[in-house]
């Protein structure tokens, strides 16, 4: 049932984005400040960096506030939790496929969204190394068992493999702008037509372990 606005007589829809920030509001007060943070939407929350640092030296220590759904407008409207009471001194940011999914989707929205995220940032945390992380590739072609092929028609006539190299040149871009570091982790991911590695996939989009461990590797340099 959907709650019609004003009457207190029905239940409120569940809204799991915000209940994950309230959890991480909870979370902050008693992890570490000034470590490094991951932050995004349902490609960098889903990546299992819990288990994957704990066969990296002791020295690292990462915290994921990534938020599946999230675009950039959200991450915009929860900094806070996501990112400022964390006060990384490292921070990885992967934000904005979802608004590639979207049926409005313009690339020059995108971007103001994201330039203000890096500016609160760059304000709010002005010692912190900022790594732009290029979005990953998609497979819209292979079968994947567990989702009909059809229920991702529509997401992926807009969230194409061009779109996608589109908006990194774009990032990459903004990026050297706001003085920050753009990096491309994707090496490894592909098949050879370019598109993500389906042996990675569930969905053609996101991400199992294996595909996380080569982008793991790829990070290594910069953690």
């Amino acid at each position: 049932m959907t709650n019609i606005e004003g009457d207190p007589a029905l239940p409120e829809v569940h809204d799991e984005k915000k209940e994950k920030v309230r959890k991480f509001n909870i979370l902050n007060q008693l992890a570490l400040k000034g470590q490094t943070v991951l932050a995004g939407s349902s490609l960098m929350e889903f990546f299992p960096i819990n288990e994957m640092q704990m066969k990296l030296e002791t020295r690292y220590c990462i915290y994921n506030r990534g938020i599946a759904g999230y675009v950039t407008a959200d991450l915009l409207a929860s900094m806070e939790a996501c990112i400022f009471e964390l006060e990384p001194s490292k921070l990885f940011i992967n934000i904005g496929t979802n608004d590639i999914s979207a049926p409005d989707y313009r690339l020059e929205h995108l971007l103001a969204n994201y330039d203000e995220i890096l500016t609160q940032v760059a304000r709010r945390l002005p010692g912190c190394r900022v790594y732009v992380m290029a979005y990953y590739p998609v497979n819209a072609k292979a079968e994947f068992p567990f989702v009909p092929k059809a229920s991702m028609e529509e997401v992926f006539q807009r969230r194409t493999n061009e779109a996608i190299r589109e908006a990194n040149r774009a990032i990459e871009r903004l990026a050297a702008k706001q003085n920050y570091t753009f990096i491309d982790v994707n090496e490894g991911l592909t098949d050879e037509e370019g598109n993500l590695n389906a042996d990675f996939s569930s969905d053609g989009i996101h991400m199992y372990a294996n595909g996380y461990a080569v982008i793991m590797n790829n990070l290594l340099p910069y953690l």
